[in-house]
């Protein structure tokens, strides 16, 4: 069940001074628990504003809604120490229940991951995040990697990996956003960040109505990174080392719609080498892109 915190504006601002300035969650939190505000209260005033410095979203002025904690539900992977799909099996080298993450063996051969480099090496471009504010992609410090999309099924090649991964994720083919190629060379990183849509724009509430919500993310390693470039999971603890072929399963979103903040992960930098890595989003239901959803009739 939500709940609804009101505060002064003033508040707002001397919260946001301080996060801007370098202090600790925590420490503003003492803070406000010096001048009598409740922990709980003062915690999730100071985690609404951290989620917006992290989202890049609007901070809150005079108000926050607390949603009710996340109710876990059973993995939409599949138990047990491996998986099976039409062409494999897949191996699972260690797995979480809350939040459900995985780490898969096996999911990629050398030759598909040298493959999806060389494909996806001539058509790299600067990678992008949503402008919370216009919903348009801009480059920015979040990443500092290069990225491509193909297409849902583009070629027989990715063909045959968006069904595997389909399988693996356990959600129809059609529900996947096209398969995405991220370089990182040395120095190059991600920060922290979630993978889920924060509806703060027309353009994500509009994703969100025409696909609903990113629900799980599998990530792929290309190749061996001689050191750094971990994905990273700050909220638990959690580090996953780049290995060719492996991959990084994680859940964010149930059937109530709610979304995981324990889920928020983060590309390390990468000290020695380059990284290539693989990604595919699930949405709730048919991924339709912007481009396909205003497509007009035929003959009009």
């Amino acid at each position: 069940m939500e709940t609804v915190l009101r505060f002064s504006p003033a508040l707002s601002d001397w919260v946001l001074h301080n996060l801007r300035q370098g202090r600790a969650p925590a420490q503003v939190v003492q803070a406000m628990r010096a001048q009598q505000m409740p922990e709980a209260t003062a915690k999730a005033i100071v985690d609404a504003f951290v989620m917006a410095l992290r989202t890049g979203s609007p901070p809150p002025t005079d108000s926050v809604t607390v949603p009710g904690p996340y109710a876990y539900e059973t993995p939409r992977l599949a138990p047990g120490t491996a998986i099976r799909t039409g062409d494999r099996v897949v191996r699972v080298a260690a797995r979480m229940a809350q939040p459900a993450v995985a780490v898969l063996g096996n999911v990629l051969d050398a030759a598909e991951c040298e493959a999806l480099v060389a494909m996806a090496r001539p058509r790299l471009a600067p990678s992008t995040t949503v402008d919370p504010m216009t919903g348009r992609d801009r480059v920015g410090a979040q990443r500092s990697s290069l990225g491509m999309f193909f297409r849902l099924r583009e070629n027989p090649l990715v063909a045959r990996l968006d069904e595997r991964i389909a399988e693996l994720m356990n959600l129809p083919v059609e529900n996947g956003e096209g398969l995405q190629i991220l370089y990182y060379p040395e120095g190059a990183q991600s920060m922290p960040h979630f993978d889920f849509l924060v509806p703060s724009n027309a353009a994500n509430q509009a994703s969100i109505a025409r696909s609903g919500q990113r629900v799980s993310t599998l990530v792929s390693y290309l190749n061996d990174v001689e050191e750094g470039g971990e994905t990273v999971f700050p909220e638990i603890g959690w580090s996953v080392a780049p290995q060719r072929g492996n991959a990084v399963y994680f859940e964010y979103g149930n059937s109530r719609g709610q979304v995981d903040p324990a889920s928020l992960h983060a590309g390390a930098p990468v000290l020695r080498g380059e990284k290539w890595v693989a990604t595919k989003w699930m949405r709730e239901r048919r991924f339709v892109s912007a481009g396909e959803a205003v497509r007009p009739l035929p003959g009009a």
